[in-house]
C-alpha cells in the first residue's frame, strides 16, 4: 500500500495526525516532533482545569480527556512519545500536573502513567477505525479510561495507606459522570473531524 493511500482520509491504518502533509522524510521528522510537543503541552494546559471532589484528594480536570484525545488523533508511538515527555517534564519539575503540581510524590501520579499507557493504546485502536464512529469512538475511549483507573486507583492506594475499597469510592466512583460526559464528546469530535478531513480530502 502506497504512502498516500494510507494517510487518504478513508484508508483504516491512518490517524488523524497522518493527514497532516509531510513531503519529506525530514519535515515528516518536524511534524512529529511539533505534535508530540503540542500534545504534551495540550495535556498540561487541560490539566489546569481543576475542580476540587470533597472527600478526595483526586480533582476532576481536562487531562484524562486531553491524553486520550492525544493518543487517538497522533496514534501509538506519538501518543505514547507526547505523554511521556508530559510525564517526565513533570517529574523533572515541571509545573503541569493537575492544579500546577510537579514531582512524583502525589498520590495521583499513578493517573499520569496510566494516562501514558492509555495513550498508547487508544491510538493503536484509532489505527485500527476505533475513532470513526460515534459507538467506536465511544468503546475507544472506554478502553482508555479503564487503563487509566487500572494504574491511578491502585497507586492511590498504595500511596495513601488506603483500602483499595476505599480508594474505589475516592478514586473512580466520583469522576464516571464526568467520563460519560468525555466519551460523549469525543463521540462528536472525532468522526465529525474524520468527515471534515474526507470532504475536504
Amino acid at each position: 500500500m502506497s504512502t498516500a493511500a494510507l494517510t487518504s482520509p478513508g484508508a483504516t491504518g491512518a490517524v488523524l495526525a497522518d493527514l497532516l502533509p509531510a513531503t519529506t522524510a525530514s519535515r515528516a521528522r518536524v511534524r512529529d516532533a511539533a505534535l508530540v510537543l503540542g500534545g504534551a503541552a495540550l495535556t498540561g494546559i487541560a490539566a489546569q482545569i481543576a475542580l476540587p471532589v470533597p472527600g478526595s484528594p483526586v480533582p476532576v480536570t481536562g487531562q484524562t480527556f486531553a491524553a486520550l484525545l492525544v493518543g487517538a488523533s497522533l496514534g501509538t508511538r506519538r501518543g505514547l512519545l507526547s505523554l511521556a515527555l508530559y510525564a517526565v517534564a513533570g517529574m523533572a519539575g515541571v509545573p503541569w500536573f493537575a492544579g500546577g503540581a510537579s514531582g512524583t510524590g502525589g498520590a495521583t501520579f499513578g493517573y499520569v502513567l496510566g494516562m501514558l499507557l492509555a495513550a498508547g493504546l487508544v491510538g493503536g485502536l484509532a489505527r485500527r477505525g476505533g475513532d470513526r464512529g460515534a459507538l467506536r469512538t465511544a468503546a475507544t475511549m472506554a478502553a482508555g479510561t479503564a487503563v487509566i483507573y487500572a494504574v491511578g486507583v491502585p497507586f492511590l492506594a498504595l500511596s495513601t495507606g488506603m483500602p483499595f475499597g476505599r480508594a474505589v469510592a475516592v478514586g473512580l466512583v466520583p469522576f464516571l459522570i464526568g467520563d460519560v460526559l468525555k466519551a460523549a464528546l469525543a463521540m462528536g469530535a472525532l468522526p465529525a473531524a474524520w468527515k471534515l478531513a474526507g470532504r475536504r480530502g
